[in-house]
């Protein structure tokens, strides 16, 4: 089953440094038929203006992933880590038993454009912990590249949770079939670009949460840069 969910559809936030769409209730967009998907429970896709940012504020059991798509993003949290998430890092960061950060746009003149992710943890009380890697598009041209995982697989970001991210640059007239292990399901964003899935056509902030089926096909109708999670059902 493919249950299609509009870029329209999203909750919105929006003051003068920050304009921040929803996919998930967040903040004061709440609908409680869109809470979560599985362990998926934020998806906001945040733009932040020169030199706007957030100030230091607490998260605790949560595994928070930012992808940074254009700009930089300065990080400082209360483990003394000081860092700048570029354009094409992926970030993750444990709150575990509760951690302090802000978040500001690293330039003064450019904005930055990213995507915050929250997955709800497979236990309790985890030791905060940080971690930072580097994905060139050439890396995911054309297919699912996997960037996050609980299974310690080499050069891709851990989480403590039965989770799969993967991110793709898709170029146009390119396909890609996906196959989906029974008791899996797929949630897939059109972070840019338009594509069809199994002729569904989906453009930029739409997304698809898939369950029960077997595999699906992904064709690019123009180049698009997708973020894929495949997720214990």
């Amino acid at each position: 089953m493919l249950r299609i969910k509009r870029a329209s559809e999203r909750g919105l936030t929006q003051i003068d440094w920050l304009e921040s769409y929803h996919s998930f209730s967040f903040g004061e967009y709440y609908d409680p038929a869109n809470i979560h998907f599985g362990p998926l429970r934020v998806m906001n896709d945040d733009r932040v203006a020169p030199a706007g940012g957030f100030p230091y504020h607490q998260h605790r059991d949560m595994e928070i992933i930012t992808y940074v798509m254009d700009g930089a993003l300065e990080h400082k949290d209360s483990t003394g880590t000081n860092e700048v998430i570029r354009s094409n890092d992926v970030q993750k960061m444990s709150a575990g038993r509760g951690i302090m950060h802000s978040e500001f746009n690293h330039s003064k003149t450019e904005p930055v454009h990213f995507f915050q992710i929250w997955i709800v943890p497979d236990r309790r009380g985890l030791e905060p912990a940080y971690e930072q890697l580097h994905f060139t598009k050439e890396m995911r041209e054309n297919k699912m590249l996997k960037v996050a995982t609980n299974k310690g697989d080499d050069n891709t970001i851990y989480v403590s949770q039965d989770v799969e991210m993967f991110i793709s640059n898709l170029k146009s007239g390119k396909s890609l079939n996906v196959d989906v292990e029974s008791g899996r399901s797929i949630y897939l964003h059109v972070a840019e670009g338009k594509v069809s899935v199994d002729g569904n056509v989906l453009s930029t902030g739409d997304a698809v949460e898939i369950t029960s089926e077997s595999s699906f096909q992904i064709s690019a109708d123009q180049e698009s840069e997708l973020i894929m999670f495949d997720l214990k059902q």
